[in-house]
């Protein structure tokens, strides 16, 4: 079965939501769009550095997106202005990456489906990969689910119960670089932050409970994911940005019924 490009393609993208949904919705809370942009960006620097060390590419993705999510994180901690730092690291980890990856002739023909995507090419091994990340995220976020949710509503609240929320900002950002590294290949680093607050977003919309928020964001990720490479098909358009097409088209259509 799994010699169909298609099912390894739909099941990659069913796979990848399963992460990017809870996540996604903290990301939403705690209005961390520009986090996820800037980990997603230094993803291509990631590719870079695997090339240069001769390291999986998923590796070289996962050190350099946990790095650059641990250095925000520190940064937002000592109260750094957080629009203006992320805005400088995104754009600036990108054209870092950017420019490594010039020196690797072999790879720039290539580069479109490290920006983009290419979960058309997904193997076997790539899709192992993806639902190992993914089901860790989910264990993760599931272990730490209650004492996430108290320090995303008030980090005073979070203190008054014993918690830390600097070790749970830590843990959201270790999740949030896993996603990164087993995201690459499906939707591309300039599509990751998309998958992981559009559907969220939609979500939030139509759920009453955190829990709800979580679960319909999977299933809009999933559907997102399986409408975009029936678009891909059937009209042959980039089949990372139409999975975010679709995903978006359903945001309008909650944002419409929540206004009727």
């Amino acid at each position: 079965m799994l010699d169909d490009f298609l099912v390894r393609a739909g099941l990659a993208a069913v796979g990848l939501s399963l992460a990017t949904g809870p996540l996604g919705a903290f990301v939403v809370w705690r209005r961390m769009a520009y986090f996820g942009d800037a980990t997603a960006h230094a993803a291509v620097l990631g590719v870079a550095l695997a090339l240069a060390t001769d390291l999986p590419i998923g590796l070289g993705t996962l050190v350099v997106a946990l790095a650059m999510a641990v250095t925000v994180a520190g940064l937002s901690a000592r109260g750094w202005a957080m629009d203006t730092t992320l805005g400088v690291l995104a754009h600036s980890a990108l054209a870092f990456g950017l420019v490594a990856v010039s020196f690797f002739p072999t790879v720039r023909t290539d580069l479109s489906a490290y920006l983009f995507g290419d979960i058309l090419a997904v193997s076997r091994a790539d899709l192992v990969l993806v639902w190992l990340g993914a089901l860790a995220v989910v264990a993760l976020l599931v272990w730490r689910w209650q004492a996430l949710l108290t320090a995303t509503v008030s980090e005073d609240l979070a203190h008054a119960a014993g918690l830390r929320p600097d070790r749970e900002r830590l843990v959201l950002v270790i999740a949030l670089a896993v996603v990164v590294a087993v995201a690459l290949k499906v939707v591309g680093a300039l599509l990751i932050a998309a998958m992981l607050i559009i559907p969220a977003a939609t979500a939030r919309g139509i759920a009453r409970t955190p829990e709800a928020m979580a679960i319909a964001a999977v299933a809009i990720g999933a559907a997102s994911g399986l409408g975009g490479l029936g678009l891909s098909l059937w009209q042959d358009t980039p089949t990372g940005p139409s999975i975010i097409v679709v995903a978006a088209v359903l945001f309008a259509l909650s944002t419409l019924r929540a206004r009727a």
